[in-house]
């Protein structure tokens, strides 16, 4: 097989701004792989939270370039595997060689992924779009931009979080999602969680930081609403872990390094878990194809979607 590497500068509509964080523009990079005149594309995008640049991702994939010359494409699962010495450091580079080679079997098999996994699209969730944190004027704004959406995610982290989910809530009767990005303490989210309830939020995404074990314990028996773990479950090991800490886990494609260790995070059944949800990190294009895939398994999806010019 033969690897290209594509990158890109994705400018946002918006300013987008989480907890600890802002970016204007979106870097992204594109794996393409070829077998034959069989092209199969996947993406990753940069993260300064975990790490990964596109330097050290293309890093990463120029160390595999020798092994991938020597073979043709068969099972992705077996390459993911064969390659995971030398990119499992960086799950982000892992994820977009990984998205290339699933779309590349697919493409030679003739048939969508999902489909090949035997796995119907009749029943997907529906996914969420993303408002980042602004002035309370500037997210009402956001939400009425795409006003007919039918749920959407509330990024929070402010001293001013409810009176955020209560100006919203006066637009739109959609169901709400919050995500604090680990900002809350615990004794905040138990009280945010009952006035939230009221406010028809669905669920509360990684209230405390993600190694706020103890925390998290106290947060998952007294919060009115399920809490979810995205920063403090990335790959398949922490699954586990997130057992009476959380009542369901975020899987980013990213983070836990492609679609070959989501589907293990999602088949995983050591503990009950009310909530599988499926996520792409921000402002991706490729990715949200791979992700169909993944909700297929999923009891609900959002991409954390916000809008590029």
């Amino acid at each position: 097989m033969k690897m290209y590497l594509h990158t890109f500068q994705l400018p946002l509509r918006h300013t987008f701004t989480i907890a600890r964080e802002s970016i204007d523009t979106q870097e992204t990079l594109i794996v393409e792989l070829v077998d034959g005149d069989v092209h199969g594309y996947g993406e990753s995008t940069t993260n300064q939270y975990y790490g990964y640049t596109l330097e050290n991702m293309a890093a990463a994939l120029e160390a595999v370039r020798p092994r991938l010359a020597d073979q043709s494409l068969d099972d992705p699962v077996r390459l993911w595997e064969e390659l995971s010495d030398t990119l499992g450091a960086n799950p982000f580079a892992q994820c977009a060689l990984d998205l290339a080679a699933h779309d590349l079997w697919g493409k030679k098999q003739g048939q969508p992924t999902h489909r090949l996994w035997g796995l119907t699209t009749d029943r997907i969730p529906m996914s969420d779009y993303t408002i980042g944190i602004d002035t309370i004027d500037t997210m009402v704004a956001k939400l009425q931009e795409f006003p007919d959406w039918p749920i959407y995610k509330i990024k929070l982290g402010t001293p001013h979080d409810l009176e955020i989910v209560r100006q919203l809530r006066r637009h739109t009767q959609a169901v709400f999602r919050v995500d604090a990005n680990g900002a809350w303490t615990v004794e905040q989210t138990i009280e945010n969680s009952r006035e939230l309830a009221q406010l028809g939020v669905e669920f509360i995404e990684q209230p405390l930081a993600a190694e706020e074990w103890e925390g998290m314990r106290r947060v998952v028996q007294a919060s009115a609403l399920p809490v979810i773990a995205d920063e403090s479950c990335q790959v398949a090991a922490d699954v586990d872990r997130c057992a009476g800490h959380f009542h369901g886990i975020n899987i980013k494609l990213c983070k836990c390094g492609g679609l070959t260790p989501a589907r293990r995070m999602i088949d995983c059944r050591c503990w009950t878990m009310s909530t599988w949800t499926a996520h792409c990190c921000c402002a991706k294009t490729l990715p949200l194809a791979s992700r169909c895939s993944k909700a297929a398994a999923c009891t609900r999806i959002g991409p954390d979607t916000v809008s590029s010019c």
